[in-house]
């Protein structure tokens, strides 16, 4: 693994840009891609969350690219100017539009939201009904695919995100994994191995062993994203996810010299 595609910053969730772009250097990357939260949308619900959260790339991100510009200055790594997009089937104009615009290396493209509400808030989710519980799976992959087919993006972000909320985890399907598979083999979108939760109480990396061997089957390939907030965080993810490849027999691609 040389490449790690989805680091954040403080310019979203994360910590110093510098920091982050040190600690890739010294982790022994040869490059690193930078992909701050990003939501845009004109719907009520994600505004609120994009305000409380201070998640506000589309209005700084050239200030951020400055920063990035000397990052590569002062280190010996490819540092990546990209954005983790919030996606829902309602935004795709928007995000085709500020995407257009905005002009990154590469985007990343994420679904967060489930039943108006970020998946990550199990109380949301604890009291639900299994019905309703499925149902909400089910959203979510039909979400997935039509993130594929939109090929808004070059990569899709932890695509079993819902296995990380404890009400929802163990009701996808191996339907549910075909369909998602189908979509990403004919789309230019391609998935991550993410290990933002691998070292966690989850403990996995995304997508699970039975999911990403559907996507194999489907000849679809992977790219590395570590989806690290902390500096401390990206040697030991990087060396979970190469393990994790080394173990599955997975080889990864890359994305253009420039990310995209």
């Amino acid at each position: 693994m040389n490449r790690d595609y989805h680091v954040h910053s403080n310019y979203s969730d994360g910590t110093f840009l510098p920091w982050m772009v040190s600690a890739a250097a010294e982790a022994g990357l040869d490059a690193v891609g930078i992909a701050d939260h990003c939501t845009v949308t004109d719907r009520d619900g994600p505004k609120r969350h994009r305000r409380a959260f201070g998640f506000a790339l589309d209005i700084t991100y050239e200030r951020r690219r400055r920063a990035i510009r000397e990052a590569r200055e002062r280190h010996d790594i490819a540092v990546y100017d990209a954005a983790e997009m919030d996606y829902h089937p309602a935004d795709e104009g928007a995000i085709a539009e500020f995407l257009d615009g905005a002009g990154f290396d590469y985007a990343l493209g994420s679904v967060h939201e489930l039943d108006g509400t970020n998946v990550h808030t199990e109380p949301h989710f604890a009291d639900q009904p299994e019905a309703d519980l499925r149902g909400h799976v089910d959203t979510y992959f039909d979400r997935l695919v039509a993130l594929a087919e939109s090929e808004l993006f070059e990569i899709a972000a932890h695509v079993d995100l819902v296995e990380r909320n404890r009400h929802l985890r163990g009701f996808a399907t191996e339907d549910h994994y075909r369909r998602a598979a189908e979509a990403f083999a004919d789309s230019r979108t391609v998935p991550e191995l993410n290990a933002g939760r691998a070292l966690s109480e989850y403990g996995e990396v995304h997508p699970t062993p039975a999911f990403m061997e559907v996507l194999r089957e489907a000849g679809v390939e992977f790219v590395f994203g570590t989806d690290s907030h902390r500096p401390g965080e990206i040697a030991d993810r990087k060396e979970e996810l190469e393990k994790f490849a080394v173990s599955h027999g997975v080889e990864t691609t890359a994305l253009g010299e420039n990310g995209g």
